[in-house]
């Protein structure tokens, strides 16, 4: 009797799963059927052992020849121009509107307005930033933070090589791309120094790679509600800082990328650094016999006087760091790129030489139509063409000579699912055709949104785009923002014939 009910269960169970398969199988089909025919372009990431695959130089459209697809089948100008018009012509995105709208196999232009003119950027800037790092620098670039003994041999030297996202303490452990942290170059340094049987160190620091003032032109002053350092919107730009400069309310390194943090920066960036490398200097049993300072130069304690280097630790990618950048509009690793050209080009490391620097590297790859004084865009006196960010967003896309560039595209917010594009930003809400087919950098000041990138449109053609409003009113609100949003949807959901 036992047996027969155990059999009896059995049986159950096994016409039950088969119906549940049955029912999971049929739903799938039916879905597939439902989703848009676009998103069998996409596949989802897999992680492999074996070595990497190098990626297209190129991106191509649906409709490219290259690719398989009818050249013909491209939006008709008129029809994109009557789309972008009426959503333009609401006046939600200020006074003074700059736009072009590109398809990217063909390069016909399919919609103008202002191409040609200055617009304030804001954080589209740092499209033209990154695009003149990797350019200079190259993509597999790193920076190196290192400790240096003195050549009297009673002092170390905490040497800053401008590594923009170095950090106190390790950062959590799903953070990627992981950045180099004092803690691991102390490690390293108290065993270089045990190694030579020195247990008691005076440390000092050099924070001497970039110069000039800790304010760019335009930036508002110390002591104005709105000024930028205050407001926790960037730190001041040395050769030497941890965590961009973000503290915690107990005044230490935040060890950690919170990029809404709105706690004031720091001051002291270079002894905030040196002062977190002491206390792990400690931990790892090597007394610091005093306060760290600023290595002065002609000194025992100077950098510049070539000690031996003892210990170093090295940024992730320069190609990693873009990405980083550009995904959260890094205000502080933007402007530390910015020097970093400057320094590549011969120029002093300051804020107008660095927007120097990267205007002139941009303008040796064919992009004109740039005023830079700073490398982020904070600057409301910077101005950029749109038909520059267009022509930047292009490079990045699909030059197979400068194939490093393609860390600016895949370091751009996706629509709906990444960084300023993500869910919760303001940037929004997007329209369904423009959720994971749109790539965008955004931009916002007071008075300013701007929004550049690319766009997959529903018949399948590669549109790059950059939309620009200044003179925006305080009583719009977030409008203007939301409208960019409108304009990128437009274009996504463009069959436009």
């Amino acid at each position: 009797m036992r047996g027969q009910k155990l059999n009896r269960l059995a049986r159950m169970m096994a016409l039950t799963l088969a119906l549940l398969c049955l029912f999971t199988i049929g739903a799938g089909v039916a879905i597939a059927h439902l989703l848009p025919a676009r998103l069998a372009l996409f596949e989802m990431p897999s992680i492999s052992g074996t070595s990497h695959v190098a990626a297209e130089k190129t991106l191509h459209s649906v409709t490219d020849p290259g690719n398989g697809g009818d050249p013909t089948r491209s939006p008709a100008p008129a029809a994109v121009s009557a789309e972008l018009s009426a959503l333009i012509g609401t006046g939600r995105l200020g006074q003074q509107v700059g736009a072009l709208v590109i398809n990217y196999s063909t390069g016909h232009v399919l919609y103008a307005l202002n191409p040609d003119g200055g617009f304030t950027p804001a954080s589209t800037t740092k499209v033209a930033t990154a695009v003149a790092a990797i350019d200079k620098l190259g993509p597999s670039a790193r920076f190196s933070t290192t400790v240096r003994l003195t050549t009297d041999g009673h002092g170390i030297v905490l040497v800053g090589g401008g590594d923009p996202t170095l950090s106190a303490d390790r950062y959590p452990a799903g953070f990627y791309p992981q950045p180099a942290s004092l803690v691991a170059l102390a490690a390293q340094t108290a065993h270089a120094l045990r190694a030579k049987g020195i247990n008691s160190v005076r440390l000092n620091y050099d924070n001497t790679l970039f110069t000039g003032p800790t304010l760019a032109l335009g930036w508002p002053d110390f002591g104005s509600p709105d000024n930028y350092i205050s407001s926790g919107n960037v730190a001041p730009i040395t050769g030497l800082e941890v965590d961009q400069g973000r503290l915690t309310s107990a005044g230490r390194p935040q060890d950690a990328d919170v990029s809404t943090n709105p706690l004031p920066r720091s001051l002291t960036p270079g002894l905030d650094a040196a002062t977190a490398f002491a206390r792990f200097l400690r931990k790892d049993g090597i007394t610091v016999g005093n306060t760290p300072a600023q290595a002065r130069s002609g000194s025992g304690g100077s950098a510049a006087s070539g000690g031996q280097v003892i210990a170093t630790v090295k940024s992730a990618t320069l190609a990693q760091i873009v990405q980083w950048m550009l995904e959260e509009s890094n205000n502080v690793i933007a402007e530390t790129l910015a020097r970093h050209v400057a320094i590549a080009t011969g120029r002093p490391a300051t804020f107008a030489e660095a927007g120097q620097a990267v205007m002139a590297v941009d303008a040796k790859l064919g992009v004109h139509g740039i005023d830079l004084h700073d490398g982020s865009g904070l600057s409301p006196l910077d101005l950029i063409s749109p038909r520059a960010l267009v022509k930047l967003v292009e490079l990045a896309a699909g030059s197979e000579q400068l194939p490093g560039l393609r860390s600016v595209i895949t370091g751009l917010p996706v629509a709906g699912f990444s960084g300023t594009l993500g869910r919760g930003s303001f940037f929004g809400p997007f329209g369904a055709a423009a959720l994971g087919t749109v790539r965008a950098k955004t931009g916002n000041l007071t008075g300013v949104a701007t929004m550049a990138g690319l766009a997959y449109a529903r018949d399948g053609a590669l549109l790059a785009f950059a939309f620009m409003g200044n003179g925006i009113g305080k009583k719009l609100g977030l409008e203007p923002e939301s409208t960019l949003s409108e304009l990128a949807t437009v274009l996504a959901g463009c069959g436009c014939r």
